[in-house]
């Protein structure tokens, strides 16, 4: 039996990774296998860091869709993975991989999650998840500062005005139509029920026990 799997896209900071860990939480993270679009971006180390600094990562060709789609289809075949790490410091690749094995649930996160077709077509379910642009900008502006990927707030806020929000605009919110459910606000309680109850009701007959009592905060 090939592996369920489920798209989780929607802008940077939009709460993916919340839904993410919400399903696995429900699900049981021995269940559960995440492919993360954010380890494929292009290696830059052929570059400056200066001209590093000025490629725009949140257009869809900062990402290797080729690998992207090879170790999917490869997961999807229950085969098992050497996923690359990006070090979004230096925007380079590292020298070590990931072994990723298939599970029963294979969840494809990144904000590209529902861009290209032949993804798509592997998913038996695709979730965008629709936040608000200031509460995204605030996320992203602590989660770039605590994990250093830019050196100081004005340089995020530059980022975010040249990049980040016309990119969102232009390739991530038209995604939104490939999707089967759309969670407005961020997560909630009664969206991750209705997605969890949608998982089950495919799974069940394979056994897979989900938590029926979820008790999650909103954001």
């Amino acid at each position: 039996m090939k592996p369920f799997i489920i798209g989780v896209a929607g802008g940077s900071g939009s709460g993916k990774s919340t839904v993410t860990e919400q399903i696995i939480h429900a699900a049981g993270a021995e269940s559960v296998t995440v492919f993360m679009q954010d380890n494929y971006y292009l290696d830059l180390s052929h570059l400056t860091m200066e001209e590093r600094d000025k490629v725009n990562f949140d257009h869809p060709d900062s990402l290797d869709w080729e690998l992207m789609e090879v170790q999917l289809n490869a997961l999807a075949n229950c085969v098992p993975i050497e996923m690359p790490q990006y070090d979004f410091r230096t925007h380079t690749r590292n020298a070590e991989t990931k072994t990723v094995v298939p599970a029963q649930i294979i969840i494809v996160e990144g904000i590209f999650g529902l861009f290209d077709d032949t993804m798509c077509k592997q998913m038996e379910l695709r979730i965008f998840v629709d936040t608000a642009g200031d509460i995204r900008l605030i996320r992203r502006l602590k989660r770039d500062l605590a994990e250093g990927r830019w050196p100081s707030v004005d340089s995020v806020i530059d980022q975010y005005s040249k990049f980040v929000r016309p990119m969102y605009k232009k390739f991530v919110e038209p995604t939104k139509r490939n999707a089967h459910i759309i969670i407005p606000h961020g997560s909630n309680k009664a969206a991750i029920e209705m997605i969890v109850s949608r998982i089950h009701s495919v799974l069940s007959k394979h056994q897979i026990n989900l938590d029926d009592d979820l008790f999650f905060e909103e954001e």
